[in-house]
């Protein structure tokens, strides 16, 4: 049966209907040739179908099996490039990790000897996507022998993975101090900056409670409003700064916030404290003046009844006493315009210069009439210190000689000398006019070397009393 499309029309078709009447043949032909058609594939289908389904062509179990094998070396390859991608990547993080804190010799040479295994493993993967895009494992005339080299070819490019994995954990492992050091660092980072901005914070709301008691702390302030560049600092972040330099700049923020919050809360403390010691300054002043009055009494009776040099070196403590007082008045008066303006430090400077004077002068004071007692004791009877000291030195010679047949020549020689000084000193005191303050000098400086010596022997005995 053959479909022929017409070839002539009719003289009775119009001319502007023949189009129509071609389109209306062609698409007959074509419904013929399908009918035709249709039967032939089916036809030709039925013995593929009875095969079994497949759209390869059968090879043979000899080169199936080789497509397998092949097909598994490629998926064992395809594994090992997983699993060495995986561990570089976190790798990566890790040494990240590392040079954001740490910038010492042993930091950067991690950073290069990653960078050299990251090459190796470049190489590597470069070999095993060659293997896999030169052998296409799916292709029905896929032959045993190109199987086999593909097997062969993606075994070994999985070989060269496993072994640049294992390498790069052997890497890893050795990573373990510097990053256990970087991740503690980084542990304290956010701990660290919010210390700081709360101890900030703490500062500012101690500034002001103290203010609303009326005390003005400008010097605190100044020193809070210096840390607000460090705090804008913090802000910004480690990643601007480094890890290293903002953990330490959060540290020494916190140290100094809370130095201003505890010396702002101690404030009004202070500021009693302040008030107490100028009371307290100043009636002691009142008191030493009128010792100081005292002393010219002292005077005449040691210029009485001993030598001038029992009394000579006390000669200008009335007029030393009277000026030091009047320069600690001047102080105190200083220390109060300081305390209303409320310069603290200066306040605090002042009032221990005052006390400074106030000490050197009681001391002055106290030495005239102690200097009168001592003389007045020995002069009455010198047998005490005299037996006070004699008793030093025979204990020092007892323990000099304990346990030894003979005395050691560093401990001897001295204790000697002392009883040779002591002696002359005794002797001194005879005649119509001793000198009794030279004599009690000396018994002193008896005392203190003999003490010397007892002090050496205990510590290189190691007694230690």
């Amino acid at each position: 049966m053959t479909a022929t499309p017409p070839q002539s029309y009719s003289p009775l078709v119009p001319r502007a209907h023949r189009p129509a009447l071609e389109d209306t043949a062609r698409a007959a032909a074509k419904d013929t040739l399908t009918l035709l058609v249709l039967p032939l594939l089916a036809a030709l289908a039925l013995p593929a179908a009875f095969a079994g389904g497949g759209t390869r062509r059968w090879f043979g179990g000899r080169a199936e099996s080789q497509r397998a094998e092949a097909q598994a070396a490629k998926d064992a390859a395809a594994a090992a490039f997983y699993e060495l991608d995986t561990a570089q990547r976190d790798l990566r993080i890790s040494i990240e990790t590392i040079t954001a804190v740490d910038d010492t010799p042993a930091a950067r040479r991690a950073v290069s000897d990653f960078e050299a295994i990251g090459r190796r493993i470049d190489e590597v993967s470069s070999q095993y996507i060659d293997a896999v895009d030169a052998h296409d494992l799916d292709r029905d005339d896929l032959e045993a022998s190109a199987a086999t080299r593909a097997r062969t070819e993606l075994t070994r490019a999985k070989d060269e993975l496993v072994n640049a994995k294992k390498e790069l954990d052997r890497f890893t492992e050795g990573l373990g101090p510097l990053l256990g050091k970087a991740e503690t660092q980084l542990a304290r980072l956010a701990p660290a900056v919010e210390r700081a901005r709360q101890a900030l914070l703490a500062a500012s709301n101690a500034l002001d409670a103290v203010r609303r008691t009326g005390l003005r702390a400008d010097d605190l302030a100044a020193r809070l409003a210096a840390l607000g560049p460090e705090l804008t600092m913090l802000n910004q972040g480690a990643g601007q700064h480094g890890v290293p330099q903002t953990l330490e700049r959060a540290e020494r923020v916190s140290r100094e916030a809370e130095a201003v919050r505890v010396e702002a809360e101690r404030l009004p403390e202070k500021a009693a404290e302040i008030d107490h010691r100028l009371v307290s300054l100043r009636t002691r002043a009142q008191a030493l003046t009128t010792r100081a009055g005292q002393v010219e009494p002292i005077l005449s009776e040691l210029r009485r009844r001993f030598t001038a040099a029992c009394w000579q070196d006390l000669q200008r403590v009335p007029e030393q006493a009277g000026e030091n007082v009047r320069q600690a008045e001047a102080k105190l008066r200083e220390a109060q315009a300081a305390r209303d303006a409320q310069r603290w430090p200066d306040a605090t400077s002042l009032l221990s210069t005052a006390r400074a004077l106030l000490n050197t002068t009681d001391e002055a004071v106290s030495a005239a009439g102690d200097r009168l007692t001592r003389l007045n004791a020995v002069q009455k009877d010198p047998r005490q210190e005299i037996d006070r000291t004699r008793f030093a030195i025979r204990d020092a010679q007892r323990l000099a000689m304990a346990g030894r047949n003979t005395p050691d020549p560093r401990d001897a020689r001295p204790l000697d000398d002392s009883v040779a000084r002591l002696e002359r000193a005794i002797s001194g005191l005879e005649g119509r006019h001793p000198d009794y303050w030279h004599f009690l000098t000396e018994t002193e400086a008896v005392r203190r070397t003999v003490a010397g010596v007892v002090a050496r022997i205990r510590e290189e005995r190691g007694t230690g009393h």
